[in-house]
């Protein structure tokens, strides 16, 4: 009798432990859904921005369409190239703010100063919107590792979590701008 007992109560230990662990898991899950809506906004926002400046005849013709046609790019892309396409966004934008003067034309511009603050708080959100993904990704992951969530299958039928990487280093010149 007190054998099953024992085994009863140990059965019970397994099924709570089970239980926390699949509800841990799902909240990480959750945490990685939010996160991603998080990063998905401020990428689409730092791409609007971009976007608006290639067409507000701010920038030198060159510059404009560099730019807007790798805002349009971002924004357009479907999701199995959408990292590639925000990487090339962060490098047209880089290659459009490598300089001071180029961000003081935008400056004096109407209207300017305001495009630039919008785009400088994109740009500096974007890196920290992606680390926080990155780090629910990799809890997520780390949980998904462990040998009990594998052979019960706690995961269930979520898709294995993906980190998002790309390019997101910011412009040198809007870079200084993020301090002031």
């Amino acid at each position: 009798m007190t054998t099953l007992i024992w085994i009863a109560a140990a059965l019970v230990v397994i099924g709570v432990y089970l239980s926390w662990t699949a509800g841990r898991l799902d909240r990480l899950h959750s945490r990685i859904d939010a996160a991603r809506a998080a990063l998905d906004a401020q990428l689409l926002r730092r791409a609007s921005v971009a976007q608006e400046l290639g067409t507000a005849s701010v920038l030198d013709p060159a510059s404009s369409i560099v730019l807007y046609q790798a805002a349009h790019a971002a924004r357009q892309a479907e999701e199995e190239h959408r990292e590639v396409a925000e990487s090339e966004l962060s490098q047209a934008l880089r290659a459009v703010f490598a300089e001071a003067p180029q961000v003081e034309a935008v400056r004096e511009a109407p209207g300017g100063e305001e495009s630039l603050r919008e785009l400088t708080e994109a740009v500096r959100r974007v890196p920290m919107a992606r680390r926080f993904h990155n780090d629910a990704v990799r809890a997520a992951r780390a949980v998904r590792r462990h040998r009990v969530v594998r052979w019960f299958r706690l995961a269930g039928h979520a898709p294995f979590p993906l980190a998002f990487e790309m390019d997101d280093e910011p412009p040198v010149a809007l870079g200084d701008r993020a301090g002031h």
